[in-house]
């Protein structure tokens, strides 16, 4: 960030003195400033030796025949010596170090070089409305050799500050303006800007009628304009537009400052005499305007120009930018003389120097410390608050509507490999018409029926989701029989919990049951009783009935999948695997899942994509099979599958779940049957094993943090990339959807990673950088506000 010096000469003159003479000095994005007074002396004989030097140096590019962008008059002087010009340059040189070194100023110059580095970029201002001061060769002074990297400007003693309105483009807006060439060269200035790799845009008026020149100038938004051509000044400036239109810029007095107002900040007079010209834009407020002190030889302006607009262009600021181009100059001085003193910039000083980049902003090292320090302040701040479980309820939602999106995008087959025997009240009813001894849901007698029907079609597997406490009727010795010895039939028991829900002793499992064929058929679910991760084994308490290990699930997986060969181990990780797929476990901090209870195995979910849940499988009913009403194809699914039975009747069961597809909008499907999430459980297992349906992963903890970071970093080079609301606007609305497709593309490939606590972060960090760079850019707004009274 450069410094802003501003010498204010006040109201005195080269003949009287200088009595009141302010510094101020401050950064250039910063209202504030430090404030010093002192004096100067008369210097008569630098007003005298000045006026030498011009007439000398017109002699010179007379005598040596130059092209100037200035038509030449005659002079008195007939005898010119090149060493006596060489010596009038180091007089008035010495001159110019005597008066500024003198004993009145010399408080002013040690305070200064105490506040002041070498190193850093000054813009020196020097605020005077005295013409010859304004063009002496400032940059002679001794500071100057001691600060390199400071450059002078002119000043008008009361500056206002420009009402104007910034374009939003990402080009620069150019009009460059070529006048009356005759006996210049100007096309070469042409073929610079025509070559410029920066973006800008560009209009080119050459020799332009004053009517034609009027109207670009009016609403245009132009940010630069540039001239080349004939120009000088007399009580003020004036251009040759044409080889026949002399114009003073008073005469486009209201189309220049309706561009200074739509954003003009710039012109360039790349021209000779350009000082008069200058003033006439200071007295419109125009931010900043380049001109040549003195006529300025063909050469000259073209080597001016191109190392400017390659320095300018590239990002450097506009004050190195000249510094530079007007010091490499100094490799022609050999044939002209005194290059170095032509170029200078007159400033605003409530206005900040103009960058190429408008809108494109530099990315300065300051600017990317502020965007990685906000975004690791707020990936720490979003990461903590999600350790602790404060997003966990919205991260489960998006779950649950990632889910819902999937099954509506992609859509799987049922599992084949599973038949739903459902008994709702209809087939109650039908066991009492049959006069059947009731004594649950499910009768003896039906079961025993029912049992002996499967046998025929000869499924692998058979798992009771219904909970049979108790011996069996006497009057039914095979079904006990059945019990003791069909190693394919699975029955469930409830495992005893501490919750004062009713059951907390549990619920047993059948008499003469062996324990291997014993599963709990218990469920994990969230807050609102949503089941969305699948228990596979617990450590049940002792001394309560049902002391299965293994999940109703996972016993019929097993057992179905050891026909296929597939085995189950664990792992060196203590992972549960089968066959050659690990099934990893979930703990506290998995993805979503924070300070969650993982006790026992559990894993996540990943519901079949159906276009209902309930469609896990085919589904017939009680009575069908008693009946003998199975329908073929159905039949054909019996053999060598799994066979599920349980209740579908909700006034005799509580066995409802709400799932990541329940809808609080439509009641009757808020819940889903417990047979039926069974099967999705079982499904996935299977799908797993022998199909290789992935399982549903996520990323370590640093894994996420670094996720959570990028798109924090992202919000960040957003809201410093994009200025304008709208914009900033539509990027942050593209940006959201963009995170939302990768999340929700990742989740279609059965990984689930941070969406809300990404989309937290992102914005917070955009939040927090906007208001630094509003904080930081307070000085740009108001630019400095100095005193000139």
């Amino acid at each position: 960030m450069s410094k802003l010096v501003v010498l204010n000469l006040g109201k005195g003159d080269l003949y009287k003195g200088f009595p009141d003479v302010t510094v101020q000095l401050g950064l250039t994005n910063d209202h504030r400033a430090m404030q010093f007074r002192g004096s100067l002396p008369a210097a008569p004989e630098i007003t005298q030796l000045y006026r030498n030097w011009q007439i000398l140096y017109s002699a010179l590019y007379r005598y040596y025949g130059w092209s100037v962008r200035l038509e030449i008059e005659e002079t008195d002087v007939t005898n010119f010596s090149e060493l006596e010009f060489h010596d009038l340059c180091q007089q008035l040189s010495s001159k110019i170090n005597t008066w500024l070194n003198s004993e009145q100023f010399r408080k002013i110059d040690q305070k200064l070089r105490t506040q002041l580095n070498p190193n850093e970029e000054i813009c020196f201002m020097i605020a005077t409305s005295d013409n010859l001061l304004r063009r002496i060769p400032w940059h002679l002074w001794d500071f100057f050799d001691d600060y390199p990297k400071a450059e002078v400007a002119l000043s008008s003693l009361e500056p206002q500050r420009p009402n104007q309105i910034y374009t939003k483009e990402n080009k620069v807006k150019m009009l460059a303006i070529f006048g009356n060439s005759k006996g210049i060269d100007i096309s070469q200035d042409k073929r610079f800007l025509e070559k410029l790799s920066a973006p800008a845009k560009i209009s080119f008026l050459v020799e332009p009628q004053r009517k034609e020149l009027s109207n670009e100038l009016w609403g245009k938004g132009w940010n630069i304009l540039f001239f080349a051509g004939h120009s000088y000044s007399q009580e003020t400036g004036v251009l040759q537009i044409n080889q026949t239109t002399t114009i003073t810029l008073d005469k486009l007095k209201h189309g220049l400052k309706k561009a200074i107002e739509s954003g003009l900040r710039l012109a360039i007079f790349n021209s000779c005499d350009g000082l008069g010209l200058a003033e006439a834009l200071e007295d419109l407020h125009i931010p900043q305007v380049i001109v040549m002190r003195e006529p300025v030889p063909d050469l000259v302006a073209q080597e001016f120009l191109k190392h400017f607009l390659t320095e300018f262009s590239s990002g450097q600021s506009l004050y190195s930018a000249l510094r530079e181009a007007r010091k490499r100059l100094e490799g022609i001085e050999d044939k002209y003389p005194c290059a170095t003193w032509l170029p200078v910039i007159c400033q605003n000083p409530l206005s900040a120097p103009m960058t190429w980049h408008l809108h494109r902003k530099m990315i300065t090292t300051k600017s990317v410390f502020a965007i990685l320090l906000a975004s690791l302040l707020v990936t720490t701040l979003v990461m903590g608050v999600r350790y602790w479980g404060y997003l966990q309820t919205s991260e489960l939602q998006a779950f649950d509507h990632f889910m819902q999106l999937r099954s509506q995008l992609v859509t799987e087959k049922p599992d084949e490999r599973i038949l739903i025997i459902t008994i709702d009240e209809a087939d109650i009813q039908y066991q009492k018409n049959q006069g059947m001894q009731m004594q649950w849901s499910l009768s003896d007698q039906a079961l025993a029926q029912l049992l002996e029907k499967l046998n025929k079609y000869q499924p692998r597997t058979i798992g009771l989701d219904i909970y049979r406490d108790g011996i069996v009727d006497p009057k039914y010795p095979n079904l006990a029989t059945r019990y003791q010895q069909d190693n394919r039939l699975f029955f469930v028991c409830k495992v005893a919990t501490t919750d004062d829900d009713g059951d907390s002793d549990g619920i047993p499992p059948p008499d003469g049951v062996p324990r291997e064929r014993l599963s709990f058929s218990d469920f994990v679910t969230d807050d609102e009783v949503i089941v969305r991760r699948q228990l596979l084994h617990l450590t049940p308490p002792p001394k309560y009935p049902c002391t299965t290990e293994y999940a109703f699930s996972l016993q019929l997986a097993l057992h179905y999948l050891d026909k296929e060969g597939k085995t189950s181990t664990v792992t060196k990780e203590g992972y549960l695997q089968i066959g050659d797929v690990v099934f990893e476990q979930l703990n506290g901090h998995s993805s979503g899942y924070q300070k969650v209870d993982a006790s026992g195995y559990q894993i996540l979910l990943n519901y079949r994509s159906l276009s209902s849940v309930e469609k896990i499988a085919e589904q017939v009913s009680l009575r069908d099979v008693l009946d003998d009403k199975i329908p073929s194809e159905s039949i054909k699914l019996l053999k060598d599958r799994i066979v599920l039975i349980g209740l579908s009747d909700p006034t005799n069961t509580n066995d409802y779940w709400k799932t990541p597809f329940s809808s609080n909008s439509n009641p009757k499907q808020n819940k889903t049957l417990g047979v039926i999430v069974q099967a999705q459980m079982l499904s996935q297992i299977l799908s797993a094993v022998l199909d290789h349906r992935p399982l549903l992963w996520w990323w370590s903890g640093w894994m996420e943090t670094l996720w959570v970071w990028g798109w924090s970093l992202v919000g960040g080079i957003t809201a410093w990339c994009y200025l304008k609301p709208l914009h900033l606007g539509l990027a942050v609305v593209v940006t959201l959807l963009t995170l939302f497709g990768l999340c929700f593309g990742i989740f279609i490939l059965a990984g689930w990673v941070p969406l809300i606590p990404s989309a937290l972060a992102l914005l917070a960090t955009q939040v927090t950088v906007i208001s630094w760079f509003r904080r930081s850019h307070l000085g740009k707004r108001k630019q400095l506000n100095f005193d000139h009274d």
